[in-house]
């Protein structure tokens, strides 16, 4: 490609709301212009990129799946018979919908399986024909409430989506592994720091799920590991050991009045104690929908005054517990639905269920959850269940007698933290790091096709339900985050797997016609030789075409200036910086001893 007569331009400044140092640059440098939110155009060097890193993932699946495209477009009834239309287009209300002119509402697919699972079943018939692995490239549509972050997190982005079906679990762990290596190669082969880590399923399902991170301290997840290398985990999902509370001060059972202490932190000052000396109870709203009816149900959680829910594991708490799909799940500030004004921030776990009005949308009872470092507190504090009071010497009913309050179910709720100790071993802390999830890979089991009536005859002439795999990166989001890692303070610098061009051919003097001459001469050996080159033929000061070629960073800059004079040009490597003369005539061979 010749600049000259290109579509490309730099600019100095990013546009104002580029948030990142990548999507500053891929901006400056002219790989992709904003459209709107969550919506980029790729422009030329940008697509060079994108194919290159396309088929880069194309020869790590290369005999492990096969390659299909299936439509955008998909029908309402696909996701109705799964049970997720109501969690996608509600709960999480992130896929687009349209209707069509006969009034039958589709998708645009934020993701593929029952399609996938749908286009299988009427092939796969049996477990001769098992196991079937496909998978596709192409353009994916989620209604992002904040886009933000650039290509990290858009409303219309390339995704690889891959879809496995097995007549046993053994044979889906086996796929699983099997692209959660290919995975691992294809990280390595661009040259970032990485770590595969355990991870919620969320909406997808199944029972086991792991994430591949691009470290970048941009990342939105927070991954917590050991250095012992045995644990890694996003913070979503991950589980520690509670840091050890020290003895209790209170000894005896105590009423105490403590207006306006509605806050762990008032409460303890006003009592006197630690936070993890409080059982902290608060209330939520969890809204459901089961076959179009909405349910409201009451939770109590309770846990220690110095932790935090995870928001993630009190939904999947939550949700596997109420009938439906839960679509809400919010912290209460009013309780309209009950009987009487409730001692918000003044809560005990004995909360009555007398509380909640008789209403066909509400569940009669209270769903009390609490987090195992809280059910394991003796003599705490808590509310006392009465607005502006407190109770100290608390604990929980045992089995032998004793104690004041029933024990509610027992989940992990609890967020870990970075300096806990690991739960495999206490002595190892737990590390922190932030990443940029660009894959995630799904064992889902049978949850797919039990739902939508997918089997299979298997060998005992039964009929039996796939098991299912599913497996995606992330591709727009996977070439962004490259960019994040392995840029510098003057520009991009790409590895060579997916530089868009290996060769950033700068000619200094345009109006030089022996430069002019040597710099077109090379560029045609080098295109003859296959190696991409890219040459700056515009009409610039020599400056703004260095800067413009360490913006773009490419991982060789070949410049053609005087020293064609004596029949040699200039090679530096973007990445170390190290220059070498070399005679014109020898630029070639020296590209091809790279590597």
């Amino acid at each position: 490609m010749k600049l000259e007569s290109s579509l490309f331009r730099t600019w100095r400044e990013a546009p104002e709301g580029a948030e990142t140092p990548g999507i500053r640059l891929l901006l400056r440098a002219g790989y992709v212009r904003r459209v709107g939110s969550g919506l980029y155009a790729h422009l030329p060097l940008m697509t060079r990129t994108m194919h290159k890193l396309e088929a880069l993932i194309r020869e790590e699946l290369d005999g492990l799946s096969q390659e299909v495209s299936l439509p955008v477009l998909q029908p309402q009834h696909l996701w109705d018979a799964s049970g997720r239309w109501a969690a996608y287009t509600q709960a999480e209300g992130i896929m687009f919908t349209v209707t069509d002119r006969a009034g039958r509402a589709h998708a645009l697919g934020p993701t593929h399986e029952e399609v996938a699972l749908d286009v299988v079943r009427g092939l796969a018939r049996s477990y001769r024909d098992l196991p079937v692995s496909v998978y596709q490239i192409g353009r994916k549509f989620r209604d992002e409430l904040r886009p933000r972050f650039g290509l990290l997190r858009t409303r219309e982005f390339v995704m690889k989506d891959a879809y496995s079906f097995h007549a046993d679990e053994a044979s889906l762990r086996e796929h699983f592994e099997a692209m959660s290596a290919a995975y691992g190669r294809i990280l390595s082969r661009l040259g970032v720091a990485w770590r595969a880590v355990q991870a919620d399923s969320g909406n997808i399902g199944g029972a086991e799920s792991r994430e591949f991170m691009v470290l970048s301290a941009v990342g939105e997840d927070e991954v917590l590991y050991t250095e012992d290398g045995r644990y890694a985990a996003n913070v979503e999902r991950a589980v520690s050991r509670a840091q050890a509370a020290r003895p209790s001060p209170f000894g005896t059972l105590s009423r105490h009045h403590t207006p306006g202490a509605a806050t762990v932190a008032a409460a303890c000052a006003a009592l006197g104690c630690d936070p993890a000396h409080l059982l902290n109870t608060v209330l939520y709203e969890a809204v459901s929908v089961q076959e179009g009816q909405r349910r409201l149900t009451p939770v109590l959680v309770s846990l220690r005054g110095d932790h935090q829910v995870n928001a993630v594991k009190l939904w999947n708490a939550v949700q596997a517990r109420v009938a439906g799909d839960l679509i809400e799940l919010e912290v209460t500030r009013t309780a309209a639905w009950a009987t009487a004004p409730l001692p918000l921030g003044f809560l005990a776990p004995d909360l009555p269920d007398g509380l909640i009005a008789q209403q066909a949308d509400l569940h009669p009872g209270f769903l009390r959850l609490c987090d195992a470092a809280g059910a394991e507190l003796r003599n705490f504090a808590t509310g006392a269940g009465e607005a502006d009071w407190h109770v100290t010497g608390a604990n929980w009913q045992t089995l032998t007698g004793g104690g004041e309050y029933a024990l509610p179910e027992v989940v992990d709720l609890r967020l870990a933290r970075a300096g806990e100790g690991a739960a495999h071993d206490g002595t190892q802390p737990l590390q922190a790091a932030r990443g940029i999830e660009v894959g995630h890979v799904f064992q889902l089991g049978t949850r797919y096709a039990q739902a939508m009536g997918a089997t299979f005859t298997a060998a005992s002439g039964q009929a039996q339900p796939f098991q299912m795999g599913c497996y995606g990166i992330g591709v727009t989001r996977l070439a962004q985050a490259v960019a994040e890692q392995l840029c510098d303070e003057r520009g991009l610098v790409w590895p060579e797997a997916i530089a868009p061009y290996r060769v950033h051919l700068v000619v200094v003097d345009v109006q030089d016609g022996a430069q002019r001459a040597a710099a077109e001469t090379l560029y045609g050996q080098l295109r003859a030789a296959g190696i991409d080159t890219l040459l700056d033929d515009r009409a610039e000061r020599a400056g703004v075409k260095f800067a413009d070629a360490d913006l773009l960073g490419l991982p060789y800059r070949v410049t053609v200036g005087r020293g064609v004079a004596q029949g040699q040009v200039e090679v530096k490597v973007r990445r170390s910086g190290v220059v070498a003369v070399v005679p014109v005539e020898g630029v070639v061979g020296w590209m091809r001893a790279q590597g």
